[in-house]
């Protein structure tokens, strides 16, 4: 079992929250919007997989766990800047230009899945080794071929410099995910421990990440790295992949298996050990980052002609006792970090919940078409918590949200941890979730109708809910809204069934407590009885413009 000391701000799996210095945080990660790839001008070779030196490996694991405890065991190294300096300082129109054939793919023609890398450079200064397993055990080193990859218009003076022993900035993994005919990349593995997965009909946004050290702590976010893999190669009727990975970093080393299971719902199972060099202040287990810029819930102006920006609008938690929890994204004038406090978690996950085009009405991102991603434990976690960072920004390029489960017991220095979880991809709700959801959160100033308040301190909210026993609730039945807030006062609360048939609203009004946060807990019940999720929503008064 593993343990972290944590509070709640009050019972009943309320969030608490821990105000940080901004300066103390780490930037946010810079996202780079993708190019359609271009086609091939020759037919280049497959990539070229080193056969010498051969070596057997008959428990492949077990030699990485062993290799990632000795490391723990010394002093960290940090890695040399080895790439030649017309990389290592090339522009980001030089770095997308460069482009891999897909005919010289690992695995092209052999089985469903195929694996293509990415050209280091740019800001991917460290590469990374990759090896793969053949059905014998045998590991080898793929090298590096500049005749994997075609130099566009603005890298052509960079094809011919002497890069040998260069290595990848990652790769990426095809499957025929939504059709027979042509393999649709699925998922990436890309900088730091960072890798990105999509479903079905979906297209990139969410993050996850092997590990997050001291997440909005004073002394600053430690980023981890992957920094070897090893691909099994997969028979030609395969429908798996395993990836093992070696992780390094100032605190923690370890070894990850990834086995990814594509198929309606893409799957990947996940199972680290980890070796803590130094005591760990904040471990973050299971991390997801997202982009939340602004939604429904703005309170205040935004000059876009687009209503929402955000690749996730909520963080779903389910307790173990089997509550559902929704909390609406923020983006927060000031760094703001809450936790959800639940031993033995059943999962969590950053989603994208409104799916709907017009409300984004944005043709070229297409917001409505981002994943959602849900972390599922495998066996008892133990005591802990979920916790939520969001961080001010004023540009959507910029990943501004980061949730992982936090355990209440602290990695110290030489002790060692073992974690399994299943990370799902989902489009709006979970299948499992029966309960309603909300669908709607809305915030202004009160009053209407020109009737608007003096104090521009009390707000309006308005939640909507619809989705599962809600639809057959007649408008005559008492229906109850449950609600708690950490501080202040609200009134005026009321329950409504709308004109559609399907959506229950609630609206009140909040008066916050002078500058005091407030953290508030909305539920539907029939009854005494839950018919929905519980909406969790922390307000803080210096967000209104």
């Amino acid at each position: 079992m593993i343990n972290h000391l944590s509070s709640l701000m009050f019972a009943m799996a309320f969030c608490c929250f821990v105000w940080v210095p901004t300066h103390a945080f780490s930037q946010p990660t810079v996202r780079a919007p993708a190019k359609p790839a271009e086609p091939p001008a020759v037919v280049p070779q497959a990539a070229a997989i080193n056969p010498a030196p051969a070596q057997p490996q008959p428990a492949l694991l077990d030699q990485i766990t062993a290799r990632a405890k000795a490391l723990a065991a010394t002093d960290y190294v940090v890695p040399e800047e080895t790439l030649p300096a017309p990389f290592a300082d090339m522009s980001y129109s030089q770095y997308r230009s460069i482009r891999f054939r897909p005919e010289a793919a690992l695995f092209r023609d052999e089985s469903a899945f195929e694996i293509q890398m990415f050209h280091p450079g740019f800001l991917y200064k460290q590469p990374v080794k990759l090896n793969v397993v053949d059905p014998n055990k045998q590991v080898s080193e793929v090298g590096y071929d500049a005749h994997q990859f075609e130099f566009g218009k603005p890298s052509a003076g960079l094809a011919n410099n002497d890069f040998h022993h260069t290595g990848y900035a990652g790769y990426r993994i095809h499957y025929p995910l939504n059709s027979a005919e042509y393999k649709d990349e699925l998922l990436v593995f890309q900088g730091a421990s960072y890798f990105r997965v999509v479903g079905g009909g979906q297209i990139y946004g969410i993050s996850a990440r092997g590990l997050a050290i001291n997440t909005g702590e004073p002394g600053g976010e430690e980023f981890p790295r992957f920094t070897e893999f090893w691909i099994e190669k997969p028979a030609p009727q395969a429908t798996s992949l395993t990836i093992l990975a070696l992780l390094d970093s100032p605190s923690v080393t370890g070894v990850y298996q990834f086995t990814l299971k594509p198929n309606a719902t893409v799957i990947v199972d996940v199972e680290a050990k980890l070796f803590a060099r130094t005591d760990v202040t904040k471990l973050g287990i299971a991390p997801l980052t997202s982009m939340f810029y602004f939604g429904e819930n703005k309170s205040r102006h935004f000059d876009d002609f687009r209503p929402e920006v955000h690749d996730s609008d909520g963080m779903q938690v389910l307790t173990q006792g089997g509550e559902w929890i929704w909390r609406p994204l923020t983006n927060p004038k000031k760094l703001q970090i809450t936790s959800s406090v639940s031993p033995n978690v059943k999962g969590f996950g950053l989603f994208q919940r409104d799916r709907q085009f017009e409300s984004y009405l944005d043709s070229e991102a297409h917001y409505d078409q981002r994943p959602s991603l849900w972390v599922e434990p495998t066996g008892e976690w133990g005591e802990g918590r979920v916790e939520l960072v969001e961080i001010p920004t004023d540009s959507e390029t910029n990943d501004n949200i980061v949730a992982y489960w936090v355990p209440k017991q602290q990695l110290k220095a030489g002790q060692e941890l073992e974690i399994r979880y299943r990370l799902k991809t989902a489009d709006s709700v979970m299948p499992e979730q029966l309960t309603a959801q909300v669908v709607r959160t809305r915030v202004g100033r009160a009053g209407s109708g020109g009737n608007n308040s003096p104090d521009t301190s009390l707000r309006q909210f308005v939640v909507d809910f619809a989705g599962g026993d809600l639809t057959k609730v007649a408008a005559g039945l008492p229906m109850e809204a449950r609600l708690e807030v950490s501080s202040g006062n609200f009134r005026d609360l009321t329950v409504l069934k709308l004109q559609d048939g399907k959506t229950w609203r609630v609206a009140f009004k909040l008066a916050p407590e002078e500058d005091r946060t407030v953290d508030m807990r909305l539920q539907l019940l029939l009854r005494g009885q839950p018919l929905s999720e519980v909406w969790n929503y922390v307000w803080n008064p210096d967000n209104i413009e």
